[in-house]
């Protein structure tokens, strides 16, 4: 069963604000769907983008706050 994130869970994982969750869900850097309002996150998926990289190193350099 995959393990579904809110946004502020991605940002507390990813070491970022919530703001630039929503910045690269709109964008497709992170996966995500839309449930009504709210956007959620597959782990696993979000996991994949940074280990493998999806040719868009966004994602990468902005994940630990640096």
């Amino acid at each position: 069963m995959p393990e579904i994130m809110t946004p502020k869970e991605v940002a507390k994982y990813l070491k970022m604000s919530v703001l630039t969750v929503y910045k690269h869900a709109k964008q497709g850097t992170i996966p995500g769907f839309r449930v009504g309002n709210s956007w959620r996150f597959d782990k696993k998926k979000i996991d994949e983008v940074l280990l493998n990289g999806n040719g868009d190193n966004a994602l990468q350099d902005t994940a630990g706050g640096e």
